[in-house]
């Protein structure tokens, strides 16, 4: 293990005794085609999957994640994402899709956020890349269909790419 290199053990509803190695300093040494908008911090603040997806693996990620997240305390809420619309597929959909890789059971949400604290899976690093790179087309479709600052146009497609750390509040 290199210097600084740390072990996390997963203990969770969805994971029991997984580990990985965190070999990246947490927020940097991103694949040079990689540029999130938002940090996984911001994105729970903002409120996405309903304010369910990390209630039960708090002790996984920095307790500063939390601080102000928009959780649930029962049932998913999609009141709590940020713009109030549900743009959420079941995971049994990801599942069928072949989205889910068994080191991240959540999906991609679990992968940046494991991503962004500095573990590294090379293959799986590229996958989920580009599939992220993928959601840019949802980008480029709110600029063309919305004027400029209204934030309210397309919420759905809007929530769908705050999911995926694209910060469309901006365009």
């Amino acid at each position: 293990m290199g210097q600084g290199a740390r072990w996390v053990v997963v203990d969770d509803r969805m994971q029991r005794g997984y580990r990985y190695r965190i070999t990246a300093p947490a927020g940097r040494a991103f694949d040079a085609g990689f540029h999130p908008d938002l940090t996984p911090a911001e994105m729970l603040r903002l409120g996405v999957f309903g304010g369910k997806y990390m209630t039960d693996c708090r002790t996984e990620f920095p307790a500063s994640w939390f601080r102000r997240a928009r959780l649930a305390d029962g049932p998913r809420d999609p009141a709590l994402n940020c713009f109030g619309v549900d743009a959420s597929q079941p995971l049994s959909v990801w599942r069928a899709k072949g989205w889910i890789h068994p080191a991240d059971p959540r999906g991609w949400f679990q992968w940046y956020c494991r991503y962004y604290l500095g573990r590294r899976l090379p293959d799986e690093d590229q996958r989920q890349i580009r599939r992220w790179k993928a959601m840019r087309r949802h980008v480029v479709q709110l600029q063309h269909a919305c004027e400029p600052g209204d934030i309210w146009c397309r919420p759905r497609q809007r929530q769908a790419l705050l999911q995926w750390a694209y910060d469309s509040r901006a365009l």
